[in-house]
């Protein structure tokens, strides 16, 4: 009896035998949604919480208008380069406005799919306020008080901004006021060489601004080595100025210039003096005025302190899930969480957040896309144990007619299983697909050659360097001395 009556105790809290909803969501973005809508879908109470913009980040301030942005980038830089195929072309002439106009129309376009009014018509209540904790089964806002069987925090993360001399009393930009500039940035400084910085560095210069980029080590430092350095230089080579093994250790206005003050690795101190200010030195989890520790939700600053399954370590009906979770900072990671969430939950099935490889891409033209683990990575952990098969695309018919033969597919291979693969070139981040389905189905590389690759296409290049990885089987000397001792039989 003492036994059953520890079970119903959870850290000195008498477990309700009431709750007022089966689920509170707090956050509508990517994690958030996805969460609330399964929930709804099979008819559990769900209130939904969100104190700013339905969507979230990638929505209104990340992964969609900052993709719009660089395809209006492309087009430009398409124009310019439209000489190569023979087609004769003026300058093209950038409007900031309507640049603008087409990154607004891009997030209004997918903004109902986001919207307070879908939710509430799937049967989720939308409450628009702040959120917090008032015990670790009770979350309440200025009007809500609800008591939940499940909560779910998935309040994603904001731009970190690094405690840099000078930097808080300069107007910076971010991802959440990039996008509505009201004038065009005559030079653009970054700091930060990770994927945001480096996809807006080649944004801006191709719609015209001056860009210099300010890294404290290298550019692209989680990509494959080879494939960053592809990426870095085809930026240079546009223009972009960019500065490795750099620190910024000042920041100061005079008038309309903005001065940079650094400090290298290695060299000559640098001063760049630009327009405006981007940072973008990665992101930083958003818990703001939620009393986790009246939840007992421990967390660290990266984020909740979760296990694989994402639940809380310290109360478990808690779960955290995208940025919130402290894992991989990815929109489609936070959607996997969701489903991880509601597999668990609903389903009671025992899928984990690590149970599929996690694809990163970073949209640069061209393109780097990232799955498992890298060459660097395999080879600390096995050695010269692996090889890495792989295919340049100055060797595919597509690229060759396309004009565009920059990159190449690379596998990691150990004993025929992939351990992970970098793709660098046009449409890296589609390719990379065709590998995610496999490793996350337990296939080899083997069975990337067991397949027909229409032509003429880029993915055959998946197909290629996997065949590269038996070439020494099929083509080598022991192959055709079987050939040879084959052929001698009537």
């Amino acid at each position: 009896m003492a036994f059953l009556q520890a079970r119903k105790v959870y850290r000195g809290y008498q477990k309700p035998k009431h709750f007022d909803r089966n689920l509170v969501v707090i956050g509508a973005g990517s994690a958030g949604l996805v969460s609330a809508y399964i929930a709804a879908t099979v008819k559990a109470s769900v209130t939904l919480i969100e104190k700013g913009e339905m969507g979230g980040d990638c929505l209104n301030t990340g992964c969609v208008p900052s993709k719009a942005l660089l395809s209006a980038a492309k087009a430009a830089a398409q124009i310019r380069e439209a000489g190569k195929s023979g087609i004769e072309t003026t300058p093209p002439r950038v409007d900031w406005e309507k640049v603008k106009l087409h990154v607004r129309t891009a997030i209004a376009t997918i903004a109902p799919v986001d919207s307070q009014e879908r939710f509430e018509g799937l049967g989720c209540t939308v409450i628009r306020e702040h959120a917090k904790f008032a015990a670790p089964d009770t979350i309440i806002s200025p009007s809500t008080r609800v008591k939940a069987r499940r909560i779910v925090i998935a309040t994603g993360s904001r731009a970190f901004i690094p405690p840099i001399e000078g930097l808080a009393k300069i107007p910076y930009l971010t991802n959440e006021t990039l996008f509505d500039l009201p004038d065009f940035p005559e030079h653009l400084v970054i700091l930060g060489g990770g994927p945001i910085g480096m996809e807006m560095a080649q944004a801006f210069v191709r719609l015209g601004a001056k860009v210099t980029v300010i890294e404290m080590d290298k550019a692209l430092g989680r990509s494959d080595r080879a494939h960053a350095e592809i990426a870095i230089e085809t930026l240079r080579a546009e223009g972009v100025t960019i500065l490795e093994g750099y620190k910024a250790t000042k920041v100061e206005q005079e008038g309309q210039t903005i001065r940079i003050h650094t400090e290298p690795k290695d060299g000559a101190a640098w001063i760049v003096e630009g327009s405006h200010l981007l940072v973008a030195v990665g992101r930083q989890t958003v818990f703001d005025g939620m009393d986790l520790e009246k939840g007992d939700v421990d967390h660290d600053r990266k984020g909740i302190l979760v296990g694989d399954t994402l639940r809380s370590r310290s109360n478990r009906r808690v779960w955290a899930l995208g940025d919130a979770a402290g894992r991989e900072q990815f929109t489609h990671i936070a959607g996997w969480h969701a489903s991880v969430f509601a597999r668990r939950a609903f389903f009671k099935q025992r899928t984990t957040a690590d149970s599929l490889p996690v694809p990163a891409v970073t949209y640069t033209s061209p393109e780097i896309a990232q799955l498992g683990l890298t060459e660097a990575e395999a080879r600390k952990q096995h050695g010269d144990d692996i090889t890495t098969p792989s295919f340049r695309f100055e060797e595919s018919d597509r690229a060759i007619a396309e004009a565009d033969t920059e990159g190449e597919v690379k596998l990691i291979v150990r004993k025929g299983k992939l351990l992970g693969a970098s793709i660098i070139g046009k449409d890296a981040g589609d390719l990379i697909q065709l590998v995610s389905v496999a490793m996350s189905n337990g296939l080899g590389v083997k069975e990337l050659t067991h397949f027909i690759s229409p032509y003429p296409t880029r993915a055959e290049g998946v197909k290629r360097a996997a065949n590269a990885h038996y070439a020494d089987v099929v083509f080598g000397k022991s192959a055709k001395r079987l050939v040879g001792l084959l052929q001698r039989i009537p």
